[in-house]
């Protein structure tokens, strides 16, 4: 049955740009999600924390972006939410230049591994969740020109906060700090040679010959993706990435 996509210009990471889901996953994944949320914050009667984890390449600065875009058109229906990244939570690129991580019995820069769980603060995000759960708080992001963290841009003080990011499931020290701090969350399983392709061509879009976006590909980015999807505990609902771009829901939960 060929899909009714609907299209969205919405602002993802500063840039403009063109999205498309299908009215499926609109009606029959997104809303009841955004409804699941509305209903926690009435029911709890204090702020809620959500997380949207995915790994590497799965879209999810982009989906998390138009969910709360989606809540704001249709708050009618549902209260609004503030979509919130992970990324600001990077140590800085002068911590990372000269910081080491041992990785398969060898010392190697962060820099070269950016991107990787040990490459973030996660005691810093910790404590910045735990302040926007309660009074309210600056967040820190990452600004993708200068390819550096910058510290409390973003005044918090939303109901719903859906935070996106790679390893806020994780079952490691430190990351299961920020999963007890969650209310309610969604995994996004996708295929990892689906999730090469993506990464691949995003790094050629951004100027990378296409050998070195493999070379990366190889050394970092493939480890990541295996951490997430093997290492990651169990969320409260699960949708699958398509090739399509569009996504489905799973009925059956991914093992903790």
């Amino acid at each position: 049955m060929e899909k009714n996509f609907l299209t969205y210009n919405m602002e993802v990471n500063g840039l403009r740009q063109e999205v498309k889901f299908s009215a499926a996953a609109v009606e029959e994944i997104f809303m009841p999600f955004l409804h699941e949320l509305t209903d926690l914050k009435m029911t709890m009667d204090r702020k809620v924390i959500a997380c949207l984890v995915a790994p590497p390449g799965a879209g999810k600065s982009t989906l998390a972006k138009f969910l709360e875009q989606l809540s704001r058109e249709r708050s009618n229906e549902v209260d609004p939410i503030r979509a919130l990244g992970m990324d600001g939570y990077h140590f800085t690129a002068t911590y990372m230049n000269v910081a080491t991580i041992e990785r398969d019995g060898e010392k190697i820069l962060m820099r070269d591994v950016k991107g990787a769980p040990e490459t973030f603060d996660v005691d810093l995000l910790v404590e910045k969740i735990r302040a926007a759960r309660s009074e309210g708080t600056d967040w820190n992001i990452y600004d993708r020109k200068i390819h550096d963290v910058l510290p409390d841009y973003w005044s918090v003080e939303d109901d719903i906060i859906l935070l996106e990011g790679n390893y806020l499931l994780l079952k490691e020290a430190g990351w299961t700090n920020v999963r007890v701090l969650s209310d309610y969350s969604v995994f996004i399983e996708a295929e990892p040679q689906l999730l090469r392709e993506r990464l691949i061509n995003r790094k050629v879009a951004g100027g990378k010959s296409r050998e070195e976006a493999e070379k990366f590909f190889d050394f970092s980015d493939a480890k990541n993706i295996e951490r997430v999807l093997k290492n990651s505990a169990r969320a409260d609902e699960v949708w699958k990435l398509l090739p399509d771009g569009d996504f489905e829901k799973q009925l059956e939960m991914r093992n903790a």
